[in-house]
């Protein structure tokens, strides 16, 4: 299992990669194996204004629909083109081609609140 250092991390089981004001967003390779095959991501909240821990999207699996959670607040400037037609990807590549989206941060000390990636490898135990 991967857990790039670069990035940031949430209890909800999404990654932060942080360029500039602006962040990408995607879920997590544990939070991808957990769920199983990703058959649709479904993500309506492009040119909106979110809060942290807003719900910005949900993701399908075969087994299961969970929801994307804001790790920061910001406005999401982009959703994924990709994952329309090849939602499989969050499944091969979750912290490159599976990205979901990309904000502007809101607040740039909400980037505190994240965990590394050794404190996100204690919160699932690995």
């Amino acid at each position: 299992m991967n857990f790039p250092e670069n990035l940031k991390y949430t209890k909800d089981h999404e990654w932060v990669r942080v360029e500039g004001n602006e962040a990408y967003i995607g879920i997590t390779d544990f939070a991808q194996g957990e769920l199983g095959d990703i058959v649709y991501v479904e993500i309506e909240t492009e040119g909106e204004d979110l809060s942290f821990e807003e719900i910005f999207g949900t993701v399908e699996a075969v087994k299961t629909v969970s929801d994307l959670f804001m790790p920061l607040s910001g406005k999401v400037l982009e959703v994924n083109p990709s994952l329309q037609s090849n939602p499989e990807g969050v499944n091969k590549d979750p912290y490159g081609q599976g990205w979901m989206i990309k904000i502007s941060i809101k607040d740039v000390s909400e980037l505190n609140n994240l965990m590394s990636a050794a404190d996100y490898k204690t919160l699932i135990g690995h």
